[in-house]
């Protein structure tokens, strides 16, 4: 387990690079390849790439996420991306995302309405 000081300081690094994830796919579409390298870039800090997101079962990827510190703030903000990046034409990622939504809803102690309403309205796409 990593200490107090430490926590906060992979804390503020993983809200770093979430937020700059969410910025990037606030895009007009397509992606451009500078687009995509720069989500790639990203994504490292987590052990990933964009052909990973493609090939991981869901399973793995909370698995990888979970062992990269990610608490369930930091994971419902990576399922927020995921569906954000869902809307290129290239990529769909909202399974995964919807996987990340009921562990984090599953796992927490807290329960969530709004990620119980985003659960709700994958379902139902």
């Amino acid at each position: 387990m990593l200490n107090k000081g430490l926590r906060d300081e992979e804390k503020i690094r993983i809200d770093n690079v979430l937020k700059t994830l969410r910025t990037l796919v606030f895009v007009p579409y397509p992606l451009s390849n500078i687009q995509k390298e720069d989500i790639e870039n990203q994504l490292k800090d987590f052990g990933l790439n964009i052909e990973d997101l493609t090939q991981y079962s869901n399973e793995e990827l909370i698995n990888l996420l979970v062992r990269c510190h990610l608490d369930f703030d930091h994971l419902e903000q990576f399922a927020d991306f995921l569906l954000e990046f869902s809307k290129t034409e290239e990529y769909n990622f909202q399974e995964k995302a919807l996987t990340l939504y009921q562990y984090i809803q599953q796992k927490n102690d807290v329960f969530s309405f709004g990620i119980n309403t985003r659960i709700a309205s994958l379902k139902n796409q």
